[in-house]
């Protein structure tokens, strides 16, 4: 049963992001859906009623619009330094502590700072973020954890734990 309703949400995740009906698009989707199913079955997870609360559903809206809000700023922000004559970057790689103990929490946070320009999450060992920044302008890790991190992680508690 877990495999036909994470079928249909593969599918039909397919069809919204393709926004496509013609048969290839949809032949194409349903073997995708078929095949990522078949890898993800091995891989269930543990259902929780944390994820019955309403409360979780609207913070998870919330969280959309932040995100959405921080990648139009960190695309004003490269495209500013892209543009700049004097190419004001200062790349490195920092290490942040998050307070998140889900590993989902973790994923989701981990995907949120590699789709937010500027950063890219290169690795996750256990609490400790290893973040590519594209201008690293403090030594202090509560500075740059705040930065990287804050504007994601309380919303992320508050959906996950």
């Amino acid at each position: 049963m877990r495999a036909i309703v994470l079928f249909i949400f593969l599918f039909l995740i397919w069809l919204v992001l393709t926004f496509n009906v013609e048969n290839q698009n949809i032949l194409v989707g349903a073997v995708i859906a078929v095949l990522a199913t078949a890898l993800m079955s091995k891989y269930s997870l543990k259902p929780s009623k944390k994820i019955l609360n309403p409360v979780r559903y609207l913070w998870a809206i919330i969280y959309g619009f932040i995100f959405l809000w921080e990648c139009i700023k960190a695309n004003l922000d490269v495209a500013y330094r892209v543009l700049h004559p004097g190419l004001p970057v200062k790349p490195g790689i920092v290490k942040a502590k998050s307070t998140l103990k889900s590993d989902v929490a973790k994923v989701f946070l981990a995907n949120s700072i590699t789709m937010t320009p500027g950063t890219i999450t290169v690795d996750i060992k256990d609490d400790e973020f290893f973040v590519h920044w594209i201008y690293v302008y403090s030594k202090d890790e509560k500075i740059y954890t705040q930065k990287i991190l804050g504007r994601f992680e309380k919303y992320l508690k508050r959906i996950f734990e």
